[in-house]
């Protein structure tokens, strides 16, 4: 299936001064799938190293330090010829600091071998930290992604094409169905593609399963293990948190007198490897957004939509007749999306409860409030608030309706957030 990544990863392999390069994102989103198909595209030979499972491997990187040594003993485990600028070296499942400092070398004296190493764990950046490497991030695939592999191409290019020159979308309501089933698979790639090939729910619920056990399982990689259980909890109770009118994240909901401090460092681990989103309330507006945050009042995302359909039990009927629980999802949708766009995420509220969903901050400097406004979540006195007191001049406001602008308002059908990247507003 056709992902977004590859234009960086062809950037990459003609890029003069090109440096080993670290893919990070969680498990089940295509990572290790995407980056073999990029080498045997693009190469001769692919020669691919397990670390998660290769002892030889690391016991190699421990004792030789030469990169011409290195390279010769990497040639003789994996029985392949290792050829300067014609093999990709993929290094799967990368967590060991030691096996990183020969890539790096490898990296600073031989410029001519190329090396994509691949990680779930993004606290692994600060470990791997340093400007012998270059890092990429990778998501599950967004709804423009999911079109592709629908062989949409001309449906997503009208999406771009209403949201750039602010017209109405010829084709909305095929847009909208098309998001709806996209909700319920989300962007994992597995689901998407047996969906295509006629899954039904119950089948595609197991393979999100099967994701929802391997965050647990990287849960379990906590080194307290007090936190593992915590840890398990906190994921456990999203659902609940996100389908209450007020989705501030409440202690309570993990069983009585819970208290915040016994969960912070749980909650940090989950933010730090990707397993939740994190959005900051704020109550005023000053740059940088981050200067405003209340740190002991957040809310809580899951990074996949299909994930948050399958722990809702939700079905084809509800999400299209259950009001809340679709706007809960479209919730999570905006804020995962803006996440993995490379925003900051934070939301609203005065104190007289006026709430917008979420503010962001561009490459500008310019703040720009995002909210949600359907049949049961018409906030628009609450962004026009918002906008006056902060002197606010482009806002956004996220509908199933088509696009339209009103005053300094711009609506975006709900399908097309992923327009909303700092290339574009």
């Amino acid at each position: 299936m056709e992902r977004k990544i590859m234009q960086y990863f062809h950037k990459w392999k003609n890029d003069l001064i090109r440096k080993p390069l670290l893919v990070y994102g969680s498990k089940q989103i295509g990572k290790t799938f995407t980056v073999l198909e990029f080498g045997n595209q693009n190469y001769k030979n692919v020669v691919y190293f397990n670390c998660g499972t290769n002892s030889e491997l690391l016991e190699l990187f421990k004792k030789e330090k030469s990169p011409d040594k290195l390279i010769l003993n990497l040639s003789l485990m994996s029985k392949e010829t290792i050829l300067k600028e014609d093999t990709l070296l993929v290094f799967d499942n990368l967590n060991e600091l030691e096996i990183v400092k020969g890539i790096k070398l490898i990296g600073s004296e031989r410029r001519d071998y190329h090396i994509i190493l691949i990680t779930s764990r993004r606290e692994n950046l600060t470990i791997f930290k340093g400007e012998e490497l270059q890092f990429k991030g990778m998501s599950e695939m967004d709804f423009e992604e999911y079109l592709w592999a629908h062989e949409e191409h001309q449906l997503a290019g009208l999406i771009r094409e209403s949201f750039e020159k602010h017209k109405t979308c010829p084709f909305h309501k095929v847009a909208l169905d098309y998001f709806y089933e996209y909700l319920k698979t989300g962007g994992l790639p597995e689901a998407v593609l047996k969906e295509k090939e006629g899954y039904n729910e119950a089948k595609l619920d197991a393979i999100k399963q099967k994701t929802l056990d391997a965050y647990k399982a990287e849960i379990a990689l906590n080194p307290t293990l007090i936190d593992i259980s915590r840890g398990i909890e906190v994921l456990r109770s999203i659902p609940d948190q996100l389908k209450k009118d007020n989705k501030k994240f409440q202690y309570g909901l993990l069983g009585r007198g819970r208290r915040a401090k016994e969960y912070e460092s749980a909650i940090k681990y989950l933010i730090d490897n990707q397993i939740l989103y994190r959005s900051f309330k704020i109550q005023t507006v000053k740059s940088p957004l981050s200067s405003c945050r209340e740190k002991e009042s957040f809310k809580l995302y899951l990074p996949d939509d299909g994930l948050l359909y399958s722990m809702l039990h939700l079905s084809t009927k509800t999400l299209l007749t259950d009001e809340k629980l679709k706007e809960t999802l479209y919730e999570n949708h905006i804020a995962k999306t803006l996440m993995e766009a490379g925003y900051a995420l934070y939301y609203y509220q005065s104190e007289g409860k006026a709430e917008v969903n979420f503010v962001i901050q561009n490459r500008m400097g310019e703040v720009i409030p995002i909210e949600i406004a359907t049949r049961s979540m018409s906030k628009a006195k609450s962004l026009s608030i918002f906008m006056k007191k902060f002197t606010v001049k482009n806002a956004y406001r996220i509908t199933e309706n088509n696009f339209s602008t009103k005053k300094e308002v711009r609506y975006l059908p709900i399908y097309a957030v992923f327009c909303l990247n700092d290339m574009k507003i």
